[in-house]
């Protein structure tokens, strides 16, 4: 049985819908984030070192970082779906998309959310974090024009992997009208809304 230990409001969601697109049994281990810090729980720790969430238990591998378990569970449970064949050329930029969401997209949306705290002391940080926003939100929308979704007609892993960056962005969003339009988009599929009813109260699915 796949185990996916759960956060509440947090990029665990998109691997439930997932698991939920691919039609696959899993648990759901659910833990909460306290209420005054937002951190994760101590039993996380107990889980995987690192305390965080998802993870994701398979077959006896414990497997961390969202990208990490959308490309395994599409490799090993997906049956050809969600993903381009590994020869066509297409397969490049569907790597890319998994990679960038964590490695590129996340970071000035987190800083801008930790700055923010900071008052006027994150003052001279602003700019450059709001510059940062524009190219990666614009590079975005830019990507989803005259398409549905990112590598064309099809959903697959590198949408629901970057629907975290999406949902993150909300408002900023309608600064992005391809970007806004794909969110709201996946944020309509039954695969989407039954993760919504199994994973819990979600407020970025607003």
């Amino acid at each position: 049985m796949i185990v996916v230990h759960h956060l509440n409001e947090s990029r665990s969601q998109r691997v439930l819908w997932l698991l939920e697109e691919l039609e696959l049994p899993y648990e759901i281990r659910s833990y909460q984030r306290d209420a005054t810090t937002r951190l994760a729980p101590p039993e996380l720790r107990q889980v995987h070192p690192l305390g965080k969430s998802p993870v994701l238990q398979d077959a006896g591998e414990t497997i961390i970082e969202s990208g990490a378990i959308v490309d395994h569970l599409i490799r090993r449970h997906g049956a050809g779906a969600l993903q381009p064949a590994s020869d066509s050329a297409g397969y490049t930029a569907y790597q890319q998309w998994l990679h960038y969401a964590e490695g590129s997209a996340m970071l000035p949306l987190l800083l801008k959310l930790y700055v923010s705290r900071l008052g006027e002391a994150g003052a001279p940080l602003q700019p450059r974090i709001e510059s940062e926003l524009a190219n990666h939100l614009g590079f975005v929308n830019g990507s989803l024009k005259d398409r549905e979704w990112l590598l064309g007609d099809q959903l697959s892993g590198a949408d629901i992997q970057m629907s975290f960056v999406g949902e993150a962005a909300r408002g900023l969003r309608a600064s992005y009208p391809q970007l806004d339009a794909w969110v709201r988009r996946f944020q309509q599929r039954p695969a989407y809304r039954r993760a919504l009813e199994r994973g819990g109260p979600y407020s970025m699915a607003a």
